[in-house]
């Protein structure tokens, strides 16, 4: 077996989990990078975008949307209305539950997220061939469901 630089042994399943975990890491990073000029964490940029894409949604579905527990979901959303990026109102259907929207502000800073992270990722996966890419995204999303 030959090591690589890493101490990683490319051709067994822990060479190709670590590579893994390297590439995960380096996306983290570069994105922690993009989000930086809006003081958000990743969790609270997927929510922003999250309403950007689907509209003001109850706790609940958000929480689904980003798979996480209903109170993680609370969390992220109380620090996002804190710094006046969402506002929670009454849902006209259901007077009882709550709905979250983002705000005027909330929806330029989500705008400009999604471009940020859009760019990190892109400098960091086009140096990928276009089928190589399908390819990845293919394997991804078998793997995540």
């Amino acid at each position: 077996m030959t090591a690589d630089t890493d101490g990683s042994d490319d051709s067994s399943e822990d060479g190709l989990a670590e590579a893994f975990r390297a590439v995960t890491r380096r996306l983290r990073r570069r994105t922690g990078e993009a989000l930086a000029p809006w003081d958000v964490t990743p969790g609270q940029s997927r929510a922003l975008g999250v309403l950007l894409r689907h509209g003001p949604l109850r706790l609940s579905a958000l929480a689904e949307h980003l798979r996480i527990a209903p109170r993680s979901a609370t969390e992220v959303v109380d620090d996002l209305e804190a710094r006046g990026l969402v506002r929670r109102r009454p849902d006209p259907a259901d007077r009882r539950a709550t709905l979250v929207a983002p705000t005027g502000e909330g929806t330029r800073a989500g705008t400009a997220i999604r471009a940020a992270r859009r760019a990190a990722a892109e400098e960091l996966f086009g140096r990928l061939a276009p089928a190589d890419r399908d390819q990845l995204a293919r394997i991804l999303r078998t793997l995540r469901d």
